[in-house]
């Protein structure tokens, strides 16, 4: 074995970049951005966002259909979308918040995240994302201030 291979298969172990799922994730943004290039900017992305739903298993799928269900509800105005393959709620053409599943990322948790397009701020410091593990009405009583302070 050569030093140069050696080396290549050290650096491919050892690798600092972005994870396979961070990358997947791009690929996935770059396929809405030319898909929503092709059907034009009026399109509603409402049926890619139900279809990333649908893959989802578990307690991921039952926790963005429950967000989708009171975003519905509580702020019908937003357009639903996906965004780096995540459903997402937009206004304007900005992503005011977004779902993310424990297994986009392997992570432990669910992720209600909100983007600067949503008006949470609150002094010099917020958060700006949520973990969730279930939906109990005390949840989605939480969820649903949330929103409405996200679109006020």
């Amino acid at each position: 074995m050569t030093a140069k291979t050696t080396q290549t298969s050290k650096s491919a172990k050892s690798y600092d970049g972005f994870t396979e799922d961070e990358r997947e994730a791009m690929k996935e943004r770059a396929k809405e951005l030319k898909s929503a290039k092709a059907r034009g900017k009026a399109a509603d992305g409402e049926a890619d966002l139900l279809a990333k739903v649908a893959e989802m298993t578990g307690e991921d799928r039952v926790l963005a259909e429950g967000i989708h269900a009171l975003v519905k509800k509580v702020a019908p105005d937003l357009t639903a979308k996906t965004w780096y393959g995540m459903p997402a709620y937009a206004r304007d053409g900005k992503v005011v918040f977004f779902f993310q599943s424990a297994a986009k990322f392997k992570a432990r948790y669910a992720t209600l995240g909100f983007n600067d397009a949503a008006s949470l701020d609150d002094g010099d410091m917020w958060p700006t994302a949520f973990a969730l593990t279930t939906l109990t009405p005390e949840v989605e009583a939480r969820i649903e201030a949330l929103i409405k302070k996200a679109t006020a």
